[in-house]
């Protein structure tokens, strides 16, 4: 049978007793919904019923590592999820309330074959949502997720004997154990830590205060409405806050984590913002440095840097641009048997022998203060003004339906594609090549580009432009590609621009 979604609405019998689950909630490697608009809490024990099944199905040990991130309805979330995992046959380790990458951790420490985090991420409270995975460090990408919706949706749940739960306490000390070790800072450091009242402040200062790192408060105080601002450390409000934070306390830098803690922002000590790819370069160098000749993936939104930049280049690095989303990046970096991977919306992948290779901004701090104790007479503006000088837009998001985007970002790319092999400029200039491989990243003849994509997790497009040159060229691509967007006239406003 099909889940019944259209028929079961909030506040009917219905909705207490049945599944409710909009099909659009399953996304690339998320899954999303608000709740309880388009999912209910019988949908989400179908959802476990679902995923426990599908664990039967692959042959996985049916034992599963769960946590929850703060805010108020996703413990209701989880006991639902876990009671669905439960009647599927499958053993909980529940680690209570947990960042994702504690929980990715948790697969690790208790050598849990598959893990289910309950976190709606950076989104605003009103949403949920689940990150899975069966193969440490990897998440689900488009084809578990598609098998998943279709055991979900399709009523193929299989209930089964053997179901348990256990709660294991004691998790959140290993993964700080495990981030730190014995290091200690050998410099001064004074560190802006801003986690917007999100999961991460229960985390975040005191990582820092074990490094020897001070640590100068930014929203640290446990609130899940988030007084100030939604966590999100590349949403401009949160890292113009965090510079703020920076020029009043004449901090050397700032991190800011979003409200799961797998994202990393960062404001330097003149408050000048390090949108996380230029961060990216910056680390790269430092590790490149350590392990010559190294792999560094980056997402098609990401600076051109990785390829280009002299000091990578002279020390043997090599760049390769993949597709946008955690799941396909930690999945890139494993088959390349990459260093790390880096995606501009603030995930690192750092792994084998600095990370595991999933995204964890915990982790993310810990080698940013390890790279500053490496080059004790730099500040962090020094090493960002080091960077050959490029021009880029914030990561700019123009609403799009969810049912319409995919449709749309299609028709977009045929027409800059036609454009290109038309022998048409774009921003005044020849086009070297479009690269597909997510969307359409038109590169120019010198190296400049601009970007055009869906977002997995919201109704949006994503556009992201770069120049080599100017300022002016980099408005001037985001003018032409903004005009190929406008053909479509289901595409609105952005929530930000230039």
């Amino acid at each position: 049978m099909t889940i019944p979604a259209p028929t079961v609405t909030p506040n009917t019998w219905e909705f207490l007793r049945d599944p409710m689950i909009a099909p659009t909630g399953f996304r690339e490697y998320d899954a999303r919904w608000k709740y309880p608009e388009e999912i209910n809490l019988p949908g989400m024990t179908a959802l476990g019923l679902g995923l426990g099944t599908q664990m039967i199905a692959r042959g996985i040990e049916p034992v599963i590592a769960v946590g929850n991130d703060y805010r108020d309805y996703s413990l209701t979330i989880k006991n639902a999820l876990m009671l669905g995992l439960m009647q599927a046959g499958i053993k909980v380790l529940d680690i209570g309330p947990a960042l994702s990458p504690m929980a990715y951790f948790a697969q690790f420490h208790l050598d849990a074959p598959a893990v289910a985090m309950v976190t709606a991420s950076h989104n605003p409270n009103g949403w949920t949502g689940v990150k899975m995975g069966f193969e440490r460090p990897l998440t689900h990408g488009p084809d578990e997720m598609n098998e998943l919706k279709a055991i979900v949706l399709e009523g193929r749940g299989q209930p089964r004997p053997g179901g348990g739960y256990e709660f294991i306490d004691g998790v959140r000390e290993a993964y700080l154990d495990d981030l730190v070790g014995d290091f200690k800072m050998t410099r001064p450091l004074k560190v802006v830590c801003a986690t917007g009242n999100g999961t991460a402040s229960a985390f975040a200062p005191e990582l820092f205060a074990r490094m020897g790192v001070e640590v100068v408060p930014s929203h640290n105080r446990l609130d899940y409405t988030f007084p100030h601002y939604n966590p999100n450390p590349e949403a401009m409000e949160m890292l113009h806050d965090m510079a703020a934070s920076v020029r009043a306390s004449g901090a050397d830098f700032a991190l800011g984590f979003d409200g799961d803690g797998d994202r990393c922002g960062v404001v330097d000590n003149e408050g000048e913002e390090i949108f996380a790819d230029k961060m990216g370069v910056i680390m790269a160098r430092d590790l490149v440095r350590l392990y010559p000749g190294s792999t560094f993936v980056a997402d098609v939104k990401s600076t051109g840097l990785f390829a280009s930049d002299p000091e990578l280049l002279a020390h043997g690095a090599k760049a390769d641009y993949w597709k946008t989303g955690h799941s396909h990046m930690k999945r890139r970096v494993k088959e390349l048997g990459a260093l790390a991977g880096f995606e501009k919306s603030g995930h690192y992948f750092l792994a084998e022998p600095i990370g595991r290779g999933y995204d964890c901004g915990m982790r993310v701090a810990v080698e940013i203060c390890k790279l500053m104790d490496r080059n004790p007479g730099k500040s962090m503006a020094d090493l960002r003004r080091a960077l050959p000088v490029t021009y880029s837009t914030p990561t700019m998001s123009p609403y799009c339906p969810d049912l319409e985007k995919y449709d749309v970002l299609d028709r977009l790319v045929a027409k800059l594609v036609a454009h290109h092999e038309a022998g048409k400029p774009l921003a005044g200039r020849k086009i070297a090549e479009v690269v597909t491989v997510n969307g359409a990243r038109v590169i120019l003849d010198n190296g400049s580009w601009g970007l055009v994509r869906a977002s997995s997790n919201t109704p949006n497009l994503v556009v992201v432009c770069e120049s080599s040159e100017s300022d002016a060229e980099m408005r001037a691509i985001f003018a032409d590609i903004d005009a190929v967007i406008r053909t479509e006239p289901s595409v609105g406003e952005y929530d930000q621009t230039i």
